[in-house]
């Protein structure tokens, strides 16, 4: 979808972002980029400064690919380029460019946003799960998945949502796939760092907003502001045609103070408790999932969920209100969640025939861990093994957080490798231990430190005798392992697997 640099300079303009022009706008635009290694011809390279490298850098090689325009935060020279346009901020630049390129896609869809510290990713699998059995074509840009429609991979990168240029790509491919509803989990990050600017929301969801992230944020009433930002990001009234809704978690004291910041648009809460406008009540729980009696201004009936955790009553409570209010009937609705399988790396059971339950989950800030080994610890009836690490270059105050919640809840922990990146990881285990030792664990007794990663896993399984339970926790879903300047593939619920195999389990 070529375009005139010029038309795109017009989106700036109109979101009163300054740009010095150096050049040729009239240059036709074939293609945006923000990788070097992926600039088309005649195409558009888009210079982002990011903590571990500065797309300034890379420049030459852009102009090598066939770039032809670049949009920079500092003047460029050289003669390859026919048009630089300089910006006081490339990435909020860049979020405008990118939806003109793509014909403001989410004017043509609905459009889901899904915010908050847990749950974000199972609440966006069963929103579109929900409205895909009424029968809408969806779309889902989120950590775990990507769906076009009919077409639907895995996530490749550990970025719940993606950057403004490919959220915009993605919705632009829904809209020629004939996708009606889109879902689109959103994080912090992006909405503090304009990879969502120019996405018109329609519905909101707040699920929780907890400790996690301050070393990007600074603080948490930094890190509520930033999640609070979803709640200014509705289309405007009429724009779209279509319901505009507001679902918070009452529950939760940082999603509660959220309430009123989406002015004009109806709001309905959550939860537990009879103050809720769509509630559970008596849920219950049991090894084969989750049941309760919903009550919701949509109708009142039975649920039941193939899900272990009761925080998951929140999920299926924030997707069941999206889903009721976008006209899915109460008895589709039922079947669905009867039938839903689940979130890879969510609380995922892997069973080769082990005597001991073996379960993976993403699990990888403090209030997450707790949840999980609470949830695991009325499961077991033996011993609660827990595995995991804490990320490099990332919140230091979770380490030892962590470690405080594994000895206060679990019988052995071993502490591994989750992405050390540029950190040292036996300094990173260190501060886990420390936490772990400060509620009065010893190491060798009660925790051990294994950095590689597989050996850990190969260790739990190991110890692990008749009706214990080992956790397998914080990298989930995830397809890597990210060391300074370099990943390696991994699995974790095929690593599990294989750590039970060896030990001669799933062959028979």
């Amino acid at each position: 979808m070529p375009a005139p640099l010029a038309a795109l300079l017009d989106a700036l303009a109109a979101a009163g972002i300054p740009a010095h022009v150096q050049g040729d706008p009239a240059v036709t635009i074939e293609d945006i980029a923000y990788d070097s290694r992926k600039v088309a011809p005649d195409g558009l390279f888009v210079a982002l400064r990011g903590a571990a490298t500065d797309g300034h850098r890379y420049i030459p090689q852009a102009l090598d690919r066939g770039a032809v325009a670049a949009l920079t935060e500092e003047p460029v020279v050289d003669p390859r380029l026919r048009c630089d346009v300089v910006v006081p901020d490339s990435r909020a630049a860049l979020a405008q460019v990118a939806a003109a390129f793509y014909g403001e896609p989410s004017r043509r869809l609905g459009l889901v946003g899904v915010t908050g510290t847990k749950g974000k990713t199972t609440t966006s699998f069963l929103i579109e799960a929900l409205l895909a059995v009424a029968g809408h074509e969806t779309g889902l840009i989120g950590t775990v998945d990507l769906k076009v429609g009919p077409r639907r991979w895995p996530n490749p990168v550990h970025q719940t949502t993606p950057e403004s240029l490919d959220v915009q790509r993605f919705l632009a491919e829904m809209v020629a796939a004939g996708v009606d509803w889109a879902v689109l989990e959103t994080s912090s990050h992006a909405l503090e760092t304009h990879r969502v600017d120019r996405c018109l929301y329609d519905v909101a969801v707040v699920t929780n907003v907890t400790h996690e992230h301050l070393d990007f944020h600074g603080t948490y009433e930094n890190y509520l502001a930033a999640k609070a930002k979803l709640l200014d990001r509705f289309a405007p009234e009429g724009v779209k045609g279509r319901p505009r809704a507001a679902f918070l978690n009452l529950d939760d004291p940082g999603a509660a103070s959220l309430r009123g910041r989406a002015r004009g648009v109806p709001e309905y809460t959550y939860g537990l408790g009879p103050a809720c406008d769509v509630r559970a009540e008596a849920p219950a729980e049991s090894p084969a999932g989750l049941r309760f009696t919903l009550r919701s201004p949509w109708g009142d009936g039975d649920l039941a969920l193939p899900l272990l955790g009761r925080f998951n009553v929140y999920n299926a409570l924030a997707a069941t209100a999206v889903a009721l209010a976008l006209g899915v009937p109460l008895a589709a609705v039922a079947r669905s969640l009867a039938a839903f399988g689940g979130v890879p790396g969510r609380l995922q059971r892997i069973d080769e025939g082990q005597p001991f339950l073996v379960v993976v989950d993403y699990a990888h800030n403090p209030d997450s861990l707790e949840q999980v080994l609470r949830l695991l610890r009325a499961l077991a009836r033996g011993r609660l093994i827990a595995v995991f690490g804490s990320a490099g270059d990332r919140d230091r105050a979770k380490r030892a957080m962590m470690g405080r919640v594994c000895a206060a809840l679990a019988d052995y922990g071993i502490f591994t490798d989750e992405d050390p990146r540029t950190e040292d990881r036996a300094a990173i285990l260190a501060e886990i231990g420390a936490g772990a030792a400060e509620a009065g664990w010893v190491a060798g007794r009660d925790y051990e430190t294994i950095p590689d990663r597989p050996a850990a896993l190969a260790r739990a399984c190991d110890l692990a005798g008749p009706g214990d339970v080992v956790l397998l926790a914080g990298k989930g879903h995830e397809n890597s392992i990210e060391y300074d300047g370099y990943s390696i593939p991994w699995d974790e619920a095929a690593a599990a697997r294989e750590a039970l195999r060896a030990l001669g389990y799933g062959a028979r």
